[in-house]
């Protein structure tokens, strides 16, 4: 039975548990589908960790309050990625509820767990159930409830080992995400090793390494526990995992960032002391971020990775490519215009309309904001507007605005056929103003219909949706699903009699044949005779037929 632990025993369980992250970062890797499937929370949470290690072999610090603070203070600076930020508020609320401490018994230790439990909730913007603040948060639970009756250090831990235990394994049905992708939580998984490797610390059953070279022996490659190609990379909302640390220097609240950042991105954890602020965000513009981090004071550390690249690679087939030369076409006119649209048939719509340039990209294909920025830079204009025609492009060509020399305006088109309204409004004569604001206008008169399959069951709107049934969407809003076309072309009729609209424009895709297009514009036609309708090959993937309403 042992009833406290002193320090150097409490230093041996954090470097033990270093070592049990390093020897498991790929297992742990290979779980981490959530927030972004990018495959780095092993990696994060071990270098995170090694942070602790490295000041704990340099300083040996020898009672309990000591390692706790050296820990929570390294990790703070070290912590990289959202697990590992997290990982050091765990430790930071621990070393807050040690302070003053020599030793530390079982209730100790199961307050210290529980306030760190508490620190890290609260720094976190918005709390999601079913990751590492969940399992953290069940271990201290037991390990109180335990520890308000026994005074057993090892047997505390077994108990919150095990709850733990019990929390991981039902993150998968807590989590979306970890569901589709049948896996537990990776952030989950790397706290359950760090306390079984604190646990066999204590018991004997594990010693820490005395080299950091011995830590990183791990198997070459292991099976994936994950299928990272069945996330999409244009699913990922923020592609910049930012991450920073500013030294105080004036007394501007942290919690004003913390407000600042949520409003940039997700993800969002910011950590403070006396002396630094430690921040981590997923965002679109890590530009934004640094420059507002820098009304705090100087920065100190920065990290910035592109998560689309992360997940890419993770994927498999990425291609190392060789970098182009930037392209920046002199100015011959005025006005310039880029689209994104996908589809032969769609191009040549645009080409004809006058487009100078053409992003391949849509639903399911997001483009980069580099790949926009390309073809901007491509524009012989002084001002380029860009119409997205994607609401999940609209922020990645917004960022091309800081980018270049070019004058860059983004129409922010949610559609395909809004772009065409737009193109058909173009006039390279006006006032940039008065051209801005009929743009604007014409984007606005436009209704977009979006007729589809189910790839899966889902629930949408409050409508259940089974898969393979056709689906149409109203400016994101559900018309209705069928298993039958006809029946959905009569909804579709309906609603559109809702308008009452003068110009409907039908632009087919690349699954539909010419002979089943027109049989669907002759029944619009035919419900709809003072209406102008139009029957064009878009050639779009995804969508069997898009259709404006004006």
């Amino acid at each position: 039975m042992r009833e406290y632990i002193d320090g150097v025993a409490f230093r041996d369980m954090v470097l033990c548990a270093y070592d049990a992250l390093e020897a498991n970062r790929q297992r742990i890797n290979e779980l981490n589908v959530f927030p972004v499937p990018d495959g780095d929370t092993g990696t994060n949470m071990s270098l995170t960790m090694s942070a602790a290690a490295a000041e704990l072999r340099k300083k040996q610090p020898a009672t309990v309050d000591s390692v706790a603070e050296v820990t929570a203070s390294a990790l703070l600076r070290g912590a990289r990625g959202n697990s590992g930020v997290i990982l050091s508020l765990l430790f930071r609320g621990m070393a807050k509820s040690l302070k003053g401490k020599k030793s530390a018994d079982a209730l100790d230790l199961a307050q210290a767990m529980a306030e760190g439990v508490e620190v890290a909730y609260k720094a976190v913007m918005k709390p999601t159930e079913g990751t590492i603040l969940t399992v953290s948060r069940m271990a201290a639970n037991s390990a109180l409830e335990f520890a308000q009756a026994g005074s057993d250090v090892e047997l505390m831990l077994v108990c919150a080992l095990e709850s733990a235990k019990d929390a991981l394994a039902d993150t998968i049905n807590q989590n979306p995400v970890l569901k589709k992708a049948g896996v537990i939580d990776a952030g989950g998984q790397g706290y359950v090793v760090i306390l079984d490797a604190m646990l066999a610390s204590l018991q004997g059953r594990a010693t820490a390494r005395l080299e950091d070279e011995k830590a990183k022996t791990e198997t070459a490659q292991t099976r994936e526990a994950a299928d990272f190609s069945s996330f999409k990379t244009e699913d990922i909302t923020f592609t910049y995992c930012t991450e920073f640390i500013v030294s105080r220097a004036n007394d501007k609240s942290p919690n004003l960032l913390r407000t600042f950042l949520e409003t940039l991105g997700d993800s969002v954890v910011v950590v403070d002391d006396d002396e630094i602020i430690k921040t981590h965000v997923h965002t679109n513009q890590p530009g934004v971020v640094l420059t507002e981090a820098l009304t705090y004071g100087p920065l100190l550390t920065v990290k910035i990775e592109n998560m689309r690249e992360q997940h890419t690679n993770l994927g498999g087939g990425a291609q190392e490519e060789t970098p182009e030369e930037e392209e920046i076409a002199p100015p011959e006119k005025k006005y310039g215009t880029v689209v994104v649209c996908a589809g032969e048939g769609m191009e040549k719509i645009f080409r004809e309309l006058g487009v100078d340039r053409i992003v391949t990209g849509g639903q399911t294909m997001n483009p980069s904001t580099e790949d926009i920025l390309r073809e901007v830079n491509r524009t012989p204009a002084e001002t380029v507007f860009v119409f997205p025609n994607n609401k999940n492009i609209i922020m990645a060509a917004e960022q091309c605005v800081p980018l270049t020399e070019k004058k860059i305006i983004v129409i922010p088109t949610k559609t395909v056929p809004q772009g065409v309204s737009a193109m058909l409004n173009m006039d390279t004569y006006a006032d940039e103003d008065e051209l801005v604001a009929a743009l604007t206008d014409s984007v606005s008169k436009v209704r977009t219909v979006l007729v589809t399959y189910a790839a899966r069951d889902s629930e949408f709107d409050g409508h259940h949706i089974r898969a393979g049934e056709y689906l149409a969407m109203l400016d994101g809003s559900l018309i209705g699903s069928y298993n039958d076309f006809p029946l959905l072309l009569d909804k579709l009729i309906e609603t559109f009699k809702e308008y009452d609209p003068e110009f409907i424009s039908i632009y087919y895709g690349e699954e539909v044949d010419e002979k089943s297009a027109q049989n669907v514009g002759d029944a619009i036609t035919s419900h709809f005779p003072d209406a102008e309708v139009t029957l064009i090959y878009g050639g779009q993937p995804v969508y069997y037929y898009m259709i404006s309403l004006e």
